[in-house]
């Protein structure tokens, strides 16, 4: 249990240090190229437009982060405290303070959070305004003159022992072993703590001093990871040799390391190969003199050149550091691969990836198996999650209306992934789950969706089933419909349930609010909350269209009392995974009773029309109404 919670709280450490870098990349590669095109030694030497670099990399980057970080925590007021609280740090130093702008931003988001969590509801009408605005300017304020006369002295000591003991490696040539951290931190996906929080801090310092930084090369270089795919291509089996030269274009071309992690997953012997050949990497770089003038991100081949000084010096060393490293990592990788037994399951590996990753990973659909057509007198559809209480009864009474609406007599069914029943033709779930639902039913045609509400999936297959298609009058008898729930469902909605104008910082907080709410109600135990948190991180409960639907894991179904619902407005909107949640439905399921107003609910919030009348829905009668008259 220890080692589990260690992991999470890597795995949320991690997330949260990138969650505050990534939103800003495109605000680095603006930096970069203008630094690589206009500085002296750079493509185009210009002085009047080289006065740009200092100015945005020590507080245009460094502000974007924290305010990044505080909207992570309070959302738009934490954004404009953990900037002021930022700008303590900037002003306070001489070098860029991306690290303390990871300190300083969160820390100014969770200082006003607190504050308006003690004033809720103290506050005399009028007034708001008043205390908002002068609580956020005299917190912050605070928060900047610490910041100046104590955080950043700190940080610039910190940065300054970093400094130091990188200077010593490189002159003991044991700068190669940072691999040997870097490499499995990519894995475990601190790779933007390590190279966004401290090497491209001294990377800055060290462009500023020397024109050019080998620290920036240290984690963005793609070599080990596309020798371990060139591996793959060779000696890899099934699923894994098939994707594995697509995988490397995308590492290669585009920069998306995490593509290649999977594969190290399934052989994890193959991160000895990935560290070895970023040690090569980077002792071929000390060795040529290589470096950049700027930050790398993400981590291509096009992107290292673009950074790279405009000599040929530079090009050589860049470019043979990362050839050297992907030809290291090939052939420790293809003796990893030929001598011992290879686990061939990508999608499990995937499915790996994302748990450690702890969110949706956006190449994880790279590794879906690929398929026929669609089946020939297809008489049973399921839509399948883990539970089968929620997603899958929205989407499968859209569907079931769309395969009315169509004339076409095949069965809609829903349930819960564990329970797919062996005769189903064609299965639906979430990306994320579909290597689940593949490995339970391997000969059924499987469909993924992101948007259970209104997926483009959904048309596309009434289209194909209309093309080829015979149901006895037997199997239409069998379609299950929500219509056979009606006599237990009497008063699921409650207006006592419905809550207006709600206000969260996070997913979690939302998904909280809602359990809590079932089980005042009586209509689950206390435990279910957290079944609920557990199975919004094991697969999204965002639907699409502004709407989420938490609830618990299959387990949870016997801490369930009575069905039960709970409506909770977010005008502003809070984030799913980055997705914009709105309207949020959390569930209670007991024996299906739930499913006639889950399948209205899902009618109701598949026209975006719908929703924003909820959303502006001044009270619950009228916002009950709304779902009522679907």
């Amino acid at each position: 249990m220890a080692q589990s919670n260690i992991k999470v709280a890597v795995q949320k450490f991690g997330n949260f240090l990138s969650s505050m870098v990534m939103p800003n990349i495109g605000a680095f590669i603006a930096w970069g190229l203008i630094t690589a095109l206009f500085i002296p030694i750079g493509f185009f030497p210009n002085e009047s437009l080289a006065k740009l670099v200092d100015p945005m990399v020590k507080y245009l980057l460094p502000l974007l982060i924290g305010y990044t970080g505080g909207k992570l925590v309070h959302d738009q007021r934490g954004g404009v405290v953990g900037a002021i609280a930022t700008m303590g740090v900037i002003v306070g130093s001489d070098i860029p303070m991306f690290l303390g702008a990871m300190i300083m931003g969160p820390l100014g988001g969770y200082i006003i959070k607190k504050f308006d969590q003690f004033i809720e509801g103290k506050v005399k009408t009028g007034f708001e305004m008043l205390i908002n605005n002068f609580s956020a300017g005299i917190l912050g304020g605070i928060l900047a003159i610490l910041a100046f006369l104590g955080v950043s002295p700190a940080v610039d000591g910190f940065t300054g022992a970093l400094v130091v003991g990188v200077d010593w490696m490189v002159a003991h040539g044991l700068l190669p072993l940072t691999s040997i951290l870097i490499e499995p931190a990519k894995i475990l996906f601190l790779n933007n703590a390590i190279n966004h929080g401290i090497l491209s801090p001294i990377g800055a310092e060290q462009i500023r001093t020397n024109g050019q930084s080998i620290l920036l090369l240290l984690e963005t270089n793609p070599g080990p990871g596309l020798g371990i795919l060139l591996a793959y291509c060779f000696f890899g089996k099934g699923t894994a040799k098939q994707s594995a030269p697509g995988a490397a274009i995308i590492h290669f071309i585009g920069g998306i390391h995490e593509i290649y992690f999977p594969y190290v997953l399934m052989r994890p012997l193959l991160i000895i190969a990935a560290i070895l050949g970023g040690m090569s990497g980077v002792f071929t770089f000390v060795l040529l003199g290589g470096g950049l003038q700027a930050v790398a991100s993400p981590g291509s081949i096009l992107a290292i050149l673009a950074a790279t000084p405009g000599n040929a010096g530079s090009y050589v060393a860049n470019i043979s550091g990362v050839l050297v490293a992907a030809v290291v990592s090939f052939i420790v990788g293809s003796l990893i691969l030929k001598t011992g037994k290879q686990t061939e399951d990508l999608d499990e590996a995937a499915r790996k990836m994302q748990e450690m990753k702890g969110k949706k990973s956006s190449v994880a659909g790279s590794f879906t198996k690929q398929q026929g057509d669609v089946p020939a007198s297809v008489q049973k559809i399921v839509f399948a999650c883990d539970a089968g209480m929620g997603s899958s009864a929205m989407g499968a009474s859209l569907l079931r209306k769309k395969v009315k609406q169509a004339d076409l007599n095949i069965s809609v069914t829903n349930t819960a992934i564990s329970n797919i029943p062996s005769d189903a033709q064609i299965v639906i779930t979430q990306e994320e789950l579909t290597p689940r639902a593949q490995n339970k039913v391997p000969d059924a045609y499987h469909i993924s969706v992101d948007n259970f509400l209104s997926s483009p999936e959904y048309d596309k297959l009434i289209d194909q089933l209309k093309n080829d298609h015979t149901t006895s009058k037997a199997e239409e008898e069998k379609n299950v419909s929500a219509e056979n729930y009606t006599d237990s469902n009497d008063g699921l909605l409650k207006e006592e349930n419905v809550f207006l104008n709600q206000h969260f910082s996070s997913k979690e907080e939302a998904i909280r609010f809602a359990g809590s709410v079932l089980v005042k109600g009586g209509y689950v135990e206390e435990n279910y909350v957290e079944a609920m948190i557990e199975r919004d991180n094991m697969t999204s409960t965002y639907m699409g269209n502004d709407v989420a639907i938490p609830h618990g894991t299959e387990e949870a179904k016997k801490n369930v009392l009575r069905s039960g619902f709970t409506v909770i407005q977010v005008p502003e909107g809070v984030d799913f995974d980055g997705e914009k949640v709105r309207l949020i439905f959390g569930i209670a399921g007991k024996d299906g009773t739930h499913l006639e107003i889950l399948s209205g609910i899902a009618i109701t919030c598949s026209d975006m029309n719908n929703i924003e009348k909820m959303v502006h829905a001044k009270s619950a009668k009228e916002l009950m109404a709304i779902i009522q008259s679907n």
